[in-house]
């Protein structure tokens, strides 16, 4: 009966120690002890940053698999991923070390990607991008909290009252007191000035205060402008004026830039002064007129002779008198 007894509690103790190495099994591997593996991929990093096996890899939150080793590589380091069968992780997802918390352990992030591109297969290799390690980030702090307790103490002593002068409160307060009654008499400045302008005085209280000057400053600003609009527009034509006579177009353009012109119209000037010369020399027959004072006389003695012989016509024909004024002439 005693070996009956003790043969069942053996019984019961060994299926006890079966059922708890099958809920150990099932734990440490996800409940997945006879599912499929899944698929490899590759992780590199320049710092795991506490990274370790077991660590989980999160989608979005979601577990979609676990760090299944880490290692060293050339120049870097690895973590070798175990993705469950049925995730789907496209080619351009990012992956990155992440922590849950403060003080929480470190889990691998990776993005989604773009949806219905090309993606990742067994042993390939994810891409990654560096995160800020929160360690060097309370490193920086603490030497932050260092500098701004030196710079509080400084501060601090600026404000004491030892040293030469006193502290800057003792100097503020001289300050105010040295040019207290300049101070004074600077804001009543202001204020008799503040007046004026709001009772309409003075050119910038009349400004401001009077719709009529107000309405003729617009008028000029819109007259200004509209002279100034005139303006562009003669610059707009003076532009196109000389853009013409540079093409060498109108009377201006070709006198400037067409050679024959201007040659014909050197050898005209040419021309003009030397007949000029020659009058002046008293060549030719208007230079003679011109210079010659013995045709004029000449003329003048024709002119009274034929004044003489039609006085002396009377009352003869025609025939006689045209015979009379030939004789008289010549």
């Amino acid at each position: 009966m005693n070996n009956t007894s003790q043969t069942i509690r053996v019984g019961l103790f060994f299926l006890l120690g079966l059922a708890l190495a099958w809920i150990t099994f099932e734990s440490l591997n996800g409940g997945h002890l006879f599912k499929p593996r899944g698929y490899t991929l590759v992780a590199g990093f320049a710092n795991l940053k506490g990274l370790k096996t077991g660590d989980e890899v999160r989608m979005a939150g979601v577990k979609v698999g676990a760090v299944q080793l880490t290692r060293l590589a050339p120049n870097r380091v690895e973590a070798l991923l175990t993705i469950e069968p049925g995730v789907q992780i496209p080619a351009d997802a990012v992956a990155s070390v992440e922590q849950s918390s403060l003080l929480g352990s470190n889990y691998l992030g990776v993005t989604f990607g773009t949806p219905g591109g090309p993606l990742l297969k067994d042993g390939e290799e994810i891409k990654t991008k560096p995160t800020v390690d929160m360690s060097e980030v309370i490193s920086q702090l603490g030497t932050l909290g260092s500098k701004l307790e030196q710079v509080i103490g400084e501060i601090g002593k600026s404000m004491g009252t030892g040293g030469e002068g006193g502290g800057i409160f003792s100097r503020i307060d001289k300050l105010v007191t040295d040019n207290g009654p300049k101070l004074t008499e600077s804001i009543s400045n202001l204020q008799d000035i503040t007046a004026k302008i709001k009772n309409g005085e003075g050119s910038m209280g009349k400004l401001i205060n009077d719709p009529k000057l107000h309405d003729e400053l617009l008028a000029g600003v819109s007259e200004i402008k509209l002279a100034a609009a005139d303006a562009r527009s003669f610059m707009s034509d003076t532009k196109g004026i000389v853009a013409d006579v540079k093409s060498g177009k109108g009377t201006l353009g070709v006198l400037l830039y067409d050679d024959a012109t201007a040659t014909s119209i050197k050898v005209k000037a040419k021309n003009l002064r030397e007949l000029s010369d020659k009058i002046n020399g008293g060549q030719g027959t208007l230079g003679k007129l011109l210079a010659d004072d013995t045709m004029y006389r000449d003329l003048q003695g024709v002119m009274k002779k034929a004044d003489r012989a039609l006085d002396g016509m009377g009352d003869s024909g025609p025939i006689t008198a045209v015979g009379v004024v030939a004789g008289a002439l010549f």
